[in-house]
């Protein structure tokens, strides 16, 4: 931790000579605001263990992780309007039997949690007014993460590398854009296939009427460096609103091939939710389409994509027909308990094929405000129809996590 504080001691101290005057004073004044910055600097650990079983048809054994991961995270407090973030996370494998995509352990069922220390976040931050500008590796969450996200749910986080500029013109308007220049994915430590190279450009613009409507406008252009044909151009809008107890939530974009893409389809992305409360049971309804134009899916590389379409994972990549996923989900609180369940069935977009259901169950309790307890499981049916395809084969899959957190 003392050298962590040392780096970001010294690279404040490099931030803010650059905006002071170079006299006594000045460096005396620099120095003196770099001491208070530091005093107001935080320091926060994470551990979350993870147990995780995986049953999948097709693949003889069973996967069975136990993962820790372990998190430091410290941001400086700000000087001349410059602060300075970090966050190191390690990830511990306590029982590896499953393939976490790099081990080569293909004998069982994927659990995308390789071990390894790595830098999630470092950042420097220049924050003045309703302007807030961020370079290096950062999180970067838009509208619900559907199509950027920080992929929270694996041990190993989703980030980026770039820079960001979020403008709040007021409490009711805000826009967001990023230059992105390196994805670092979940596969472990930095470099080779953990990370995609390229020129990723995300715009967000969000507008609040009030506290019970919102629109959003969106535009993300990704250009892949090594792999031309992911490259593509998404464009869409987003709507959040509350009717007297009544949520509905709606969401379109289209989505095209992209520069050197050889790629030629233009896809359609539909998601619409209607909500309520009867008692003390939340309900929701909803129906997402991820279109397919000339045997391409509409896609979302850079999603949580774990929370839609299914804790089972079964549609990480979208199949050349498409997908349409009809949903519901119950919720309510028993004893401090959150409990859930959702009910997914799945069909193409195209061609009409039938791809299965999927239910998933969770539990979450907090112990109090440091200590949590999760308890999630999800059980995919393939239709025959998909589990007999050569261009989209899916098999039954049932998961079962159990996970611990403590935040400090």
């Amino acid at each position: 931790m003392k050298s962590l504080v040392n780096t970001l001691s010294t690279s404040l101290i490099a931030a803010a000579v650059l905006t002071a005057p170079v006299t006594f004073a000045g460096q005396s004044a620099v120095a003196d605001g770099v001491k208070k910055a530091l005093g107001d600097s935080k320091v926060n650990l994470s551990f979350r263990a993870r147990y995780e079983n995986v049953d999948q048809d097709g693949i003889k054994e069973d996967a069975n992780a136990l993962t820790l991961k372990s998190r430091i995270t410290a941001k400086t407090g700000a000087y001349n309007g410059f602060s300075l973030g970090a966050e190191v996370d390690n990830v511990t494998d306590l029982v590896n039997n499953y393939n976490n995509t790099r081990n080569g352990e293909t004998k069982y069922p994927v659990v995308a949690d390789p071990s390894g220390t790595d830098v999630n976040q470092a950042y420097l931050q220049y924050q003045a007014g309703k302007t807030t500008f961020t370079a290096g590796r950062q999180r970067i969450l838009h509208s619900g993460q559907r199509f950027v996200g920080g992929v929270g749910w694996r041990q190993n986080e989703q980030t980026y590398d770039g820079y960001r500029l979020v403008y709040k013109a007021s409490d009711a308007f805000t826009l967001d854009y990023s230059y992105v220049y390196n994805i670092n994915k979940i596969f472990g430590p930095r470099g080779g296939s953990a990370d995609e190279d390229g020129e990723f450009h995300l715009a967000n613009a969000v507008y609040k009427a009030n506290k019970d409507h919102k629109l959003s406008a969106f535009a993300y252009l990704l250009e892949y460096e090594y792999n031309d044909d992911k490259s593509t151009a998404t464009y869409g809008i987003q709507y959040n609103g509350n009717f007297g107890g009544v949520i509905a939530n709606a969401s379109y974009a289209r989505q095209s091939d992209h520069q050197d893409s050889s790629k030629d389809f233009d896809a359609d992305y539909l998601n619409l939710e209607l909500g309520t409360k009867l008692g003390d049971v939340k309900l929701l309804a909803g129906y997402e389409l991820l279109g397919s134009d000339n045997g391409v899916g509409f896609s979302t590389p850079l999603a949580t994509l774990h929370k839609f379409q299914g804790f089972a994972d079964k549609f990480l990549n979208t199949p050349g027909n498409g997908i349409e996923d009809i949903y519901f989900t119950a919720k309510t609180k028993v004893s401090g308990i959150k409990l859930s369940a959702t009910y997914h069935d799945f069909s193409s977009d195209e061609n009409s094929v039938d791809y299965g259901s999927e239910l998933d169950l969770v539990a979450a309790y907090a112990i109090d405000k440091n200590y949590h307890v999760l308890l999630k499981a999800a059980f995919f049916d393939a239709d025959k129809e998909s589990e007999n395809s050569t261009s989209f084969k899916l098999t039954d899959t049932e998961k079962l996590w159990l996970q611990f957190t403590a935040k400090f």
